[in-house]
């Protein structure tokens, strides 16, 4: 890389890493979702070169969030454990597995953008997922905390070994696949819980992903720095704004975000049935799918309330239905009229 696109790219990666650093602190989400493919269209390298960058800055700042949480007792260690060692063999395991079924680096950079783009569809629906199952959760009343349940080490094991095989490969799914996998296997974890439990389990996980990445592809300094420098403040931003915005439209808008990168990289990647082009997009194809997603959220949403006996709109909040501790009928939540 010369000097001059260098220092062009710079401030653009920068910027990347600020902007995903705060929606990561502002929705504890993990920045692969996002950070990934923002540098692929901003053109800074070959797709491999930043899978490597993203995940070895990830291990930086998640290994901070991690410390944060064990100081404060909030993880699981037991059942992170179990995930660790399901991970980590498959995260070293991926990228080595992608090099073997690939001929060439186009061939490489072609199936790696195809990886992402269907990972980032499945962050979307888990995170989604991750929502309805809590609506569900908190309208039975009946959800009791256990924050140190049984643990079912075949399952977990599972969990662990499909999440490290899809972070060595796409650097995408600990932060989005593995929490919804959790909250599944076990509902008692408290909020403050699943996070910590996450955050612990994906330092080893993302540090073995970028470990066997930099061992295949090399690291590209040129990314990192400006990456970690924008990416760190960024975070510590956003967890200090988190309590005054509101979480509902952003987490709403995260689906919207990472249904269209999906979309949006398997276009550029050439994917068949949407007919574009290799290293080609197609603008109007990825808008309508944005103004689809940003009309069919809310709306389908208000629906899945309303079967719930909630309002379609209004509130109670995503952010107060994502809190295992919130209740029906407290803060100002309107009661149904039938009941």
């Amino acid at each position: 890389m010369d000097l001059d696109v260098l220092t062009g790219a710079f401030f653009g990666i920068l910027a990347a890493g600020f902007i995903v650093g705060v929606v990561v602190g502002l929705t504890g989400m993990g920045g692969g979702a996002l950070m990934t493919p923002a540098l692929i269209f901003l053109g800074v390298g070959e797709t491999a070169t930043v899978v490597t960058a993203d995940l070895t800055a990830a291990a930086v700042y998640k290994t901070g969030g991690a410390i944060v949480h064990k100081r404060e007792g909030s993880p699981n260690l037991k059942l992170a454990m179990w995930l660790i060692i399901g991970s980590v063999p498959t995260a070293l395991l991926g990228p080595y597995l992608i090099k073997w079924l690939t001929d060439s680096p186009e061939d490489l950079d072609r199936t790696l953008k195809l990886c992402i783009g269907f990972a980032l569809l499945l962050a979307a629906l888990t995170y989604a997922l991750r929502l309805y199952i809590n609506l569900l959760r908190v309208r039975a009343g009946r959800h009791e905390v256990d924050d140190n349940p049984t643990i079912r080490p075949i399952p977990t094991l599972l969990v662990g070994m499909a999440g490290g095989l899809l972070v060595g490969v796409t650097s995408v799914g600990s932060g989005s696949v593995i929490m919804i996998s959790l909250l599944m296997l076990y509902p008692g974890l408290s909020a403050v819980k699943l996070v910590g439990t996450d955050l612990v389990q994906a330092v080893p996980l993302v540090l073995a992903a970028a470990i066997s990445n930099i061992a295949i592809h090399g690291l590209d300094w040129g990314i990192l720095i400006p990456l970690v420098l924008g990416s760190v403040p960024g975070t510590i931003l956003g967890s200090k704004l988190a309590p005054r915005v509101p979480q509902s439209l952003i987490r709403r808008a995260i689906v919207v975000v990472l249904t269209m990168s999906g979309v949006a990289l398997l276009d550029k990647a050439g994917w068949a049935p949407l007919g574009a082009g290799e290293d080609e997009t197609s603008p109007m194809l990825v808008a309508g799918v944005g103004l689809v997603m940003v009309v069919l959220v809310p709306l389908v949403w208000g629906v899945i309330r309303r079967t719930t006996g909630l309002p379609m709109f209004g509130s109670p909040t995503v952010a107060q239905l994502e809190d295992p501790s919130y209740r029906p009928g407290l803060v100002g939540m309107k009661r149904d009229p039938g009941r």
